[in-house]
């Protein structure tokens, strides 16, 4: 039987849309049992985001395989028993409540501590749980523009958000890190670490680069497209079918092979115009105009068969269903079968992959799918689960 590192953990996560699910299913993935709370009735709000998939959200079947759906009204006498009693035999509890929800429900990492000392408590806000924007509302695209995000992306026409929830995906991934690292202390010391992870500080490590350039160089990097704000020749350019290659020249190495090579013109690659890293960027038209020029002569087929024979990385300008059907997923058998209440899906293995180790891609659950077993497994006996649906609990 494949033993996963994290068989053994209970996880109970009171989680909704974006940031808490996604780290509660890369726990999941290595073996986590993971109790979603959701509320009775609609469930998790993300549940309602679209009906793309089989009749499901395209946000939900994503981040939720592999975990338990227990309904429960945590405001109601018998729905707070149930959370206590869960809360009392897991490891790590996760929320991303609305601001200030977790103090009125007396479900703060402080309190939580005093009830339940081995509970490792992570806690996922917005702006973080003080400071002047404690009970500030946050979404993606919010925090992207707060962070500054948005101002760097787009043309220089217009600015644009970043076209996937990169601020719930930061928060996800730092919580997930986060709830490891305080399970290894939590076994190495006894310790129960809180963990807290706000959407905004995740995404403003992420902004390091830019906000060091702007900083000390007095200027913002330039909103350039689909072009590097800060290295040229790197970005789109259209070949003769109509077709789109992008390519990185990164050193000077490359910029001599791509002159030589590619462009045909070795003497460029010492013309003072553009004989350094700063000189392309600031001659970046002139440069993308010869460049373009070149790649009008050539299908992308020809074109990336001189950048690969130059040594210079390119990609194609895949849509969305290009990438679904990339020849690197499938040539390393990355997809996987994964059940869901609409029916079989694809879904990709987890990015880290653990030698010997096969991920959890255990089926999504359909809205308290497993209320029942689970309420069994603390010790009610179905007249008290009746009793509870009756108080509207469950």
């Amino acid at each position: 039987m494949n033993r996963l590192p994290l068989d053994g953990i209970t996880v109970v996560s009171l989680e909704q849309a974006v940031a808490a699910p996604f780290a509660t299913r890369q726990l999941a993935d290595l073996g986590a049992r993971v109790i979603k709370v959701e509320r009775p009735g609609a469930g998790d709000f993300a549940r309602g985001y679209d009906e793309s998939v089989l009749g499901q959200s395209s946000y939900f079947v994503w981040l939720n395989r592999s975990k338990e759906s227990v309904t429960l009204d945590i405001k109601t006498p018998g729905g707070r028993e149930v959370l206590e009693r869960l809360l009392g035999g897991a490891d790590v509890f996760v929320q991303n409540l609305a601001p200030g929800a977790t103090g009125r429900l007396d479900l703060g990492a402080g309190e939580l501590a005093e009830r339940h000392p081995s509970l490792i408590v992570c806690d996922i806000s917005g702006y973080g749980s003080s400071g002047p924007w404690a009970d500030r509302k946050a979404y993606d695209l919010l925090v992207q523009c707060e962070t500054g995000v948005v101002s760097l992306t787009g043309s220089p026409a217009e600015a644009a958000k970043v076209g996937i929830s990169i601020a719930d995906i930061a928060a996800g991934m730092y919580a997930y890190s986060g709830i490891l690292t305080a399970l290894y202390e939590r076994r190495a010391t006894g310790r129960a670490r809180a963990v807290e992870v706000s959407l905004f500080e995740a995404l403003a490590e992420w902004m390091g680069s830019p906000a060091y350039y702007t900083a000390y160089s007095g200027t913002q990097p330039a909103r350039v497209g689909a072009q590097h704000a800060t290295i040229a020749p790197y970005g789109p350019y259209d070949a003769a079918d109509g077709k789109t290659v992008l390519l990185a020249v990164q050193n000077e190495r490359e910029w001599t092979s791509f002159c030589a090579v590619f462009l045909g013109d070795p003497a460029l690659a010492t013309d003072a115009r553009f004989a350094r890293g700063s000189s392309r960027v600031a001659r970046r038209e002139e440069l993308n105009a010869i460049v373009a020029a070149r790649f009008a002569e050539l299908t992308a087929a020809d074109a990336v068969a001189l950048l690969d024979a130059a040594k210079v990385a390119n990609a194609r300008l895949n849509s969305v269903a290009d990438f679904w059907d990339h020849p690197v997923l499938g040539g390393r058998d990355r997809w996987r079968d994964v059940a869901t209440p609409g029916g079989t899906v694809r879904a990709l293995l987890p990015p880290a992959s653990l030698d010997g180790v096969d991920p959890r891609m255990d089926p999504v659950p359909a809205v308290g799918e497993h209320t029942d077993a689970v309420l069994r497994g603390l010790g009610y006996r179905d007249a008290a689960i009746s009793a509870l649906r009756a108080e509207g609990a469950v």
